[in-house]
């Protein structure tokens, strides 16, 4: 399999999946990026690691903004997964939100703030 993909069983879908980690989830900011994370444990049979990515209506009123937003977030989660694996772990769900009102200027804004919130978690 591809390392550089974002394949459908690595697509956070699942209610059950998004009810358990906003339930017992822990968020983790930086910059304008927000993540919320769930690592498996013992309790919780976690098979492999899925994402999903948000971008809030109240902040982005037209949906071409919010649906260029997503594609920056998965994009930059799909080029520098291995970063995202060694902070958060092979086993482990999480949901990616962009929470400013700002519209970035380019995509490497976006990464390097995701990159960041790979590095924060890890030291």
């Amino acid at each position: 399999m591809k390392t550089n993909s974002y394949p459908s069983h690595e697509k956070l879908k699942k209610k059950y999946e998004i009810d358990l980690l906003f339930g017992k989830g822990k968020w983790l900011s930086v910059d304008n990026i927000r993540i919320i994370h769930l690592k498996s444990s013992e309790k919780l049979s976690i098979d492999s690691h899925k994402i999903g990515v948000s971008v809030s209506k109240k902040f982005f009123k037209k949906a071409v903004d919010r649906n260029r937003l997503k594609r920056l977030l998965r994009e930059s989660y799909r080029l520098n997964k291995t970063a995202y694996k060694e902070a958060f772990g092979d086993q482990s769900i999480a949901m990616i939100f962009w929470a400013s009102k700002e519209m970035p200027d380019h995509f490497s804004v976006v990464e390097n703030q995701f990159l960041n919130l790979c590095k924060k978690k890890l030291g």
